[in-house]
């Protein structure tokens, strides 16, 4: 391999290819984006060979810590913040749109008379988990309400709906 033979550089590449795009598309979450990461992760193992120390550490662990950080790069990169940016644009209209349907749709069932035996703070959690798309995660940072809250109160909103219901 430090004599850059291009063989040597196959073989890394038909062995560790598999695990290291694994991490780098834990760490950018898109395909495209990670594949190019790999890609430039190869050619940055391949240019610094030389500075592989095997008493360090196995190359394997180098490869990944080269990758690894690449990766890393990249989310922090001018190119990867007006990504998510326009993600974010993208999140927030479907969830206007959806919303404008969903509110129609609701009333023309009868849900919204039913949400409204709930108390606030539960009619709200379902409505945001339910209706309006949102993850329990996402609603917790969004409208800053630990975790473990949002968990609870949806809890109690499902048994209470449940008895609302007589399921």
């Amino acid at each position: 391999m430090k004599q850059k033979e291009q063989s040597a550089l196959d073989y890394l590449y038909d062995h560790y290819a598999g695990a290291l795009y694994g991490v780098v598309l834990r760490v950018i979450k898109d395909e495209d984006i990670a594949q190019e990461v790999l890609q430039d992760a190869f050619l940055k193992i391949w240019e610094k060979i030389d500075s592989y120390d095997s008493s360090k550490g196995k190359l394997f662990t180098w490869m990944l810590n080269v990758t690894r950080n690449l990766a890393i790069d990249r989310t922090r990169s001018k190119e990867m913040s007006k990504a998510r940016k326009t993600d974010d644009l993208a999140i927030s209209v479907n969830r206007v749109d959806r919303q404008e349907y969903l509110e129609i749709q609701i009333e023309s069932i009868g849900l919204k008379e039913i949400l409204n035996r709930l108390s606030d703070e539960q009619r709200f959690v379902i409505e945001h988990l339910y209706l309006k798309g949102f993850t329990q995660s996402e609603l917790a940072e969004e409208f800053n309400i630990p975790l473990g809250t949002v968990k609870t109160r949806t809890r109690l909103a499902l048994n209470e709906l449940r008895k609302i219901l007589k399921v």
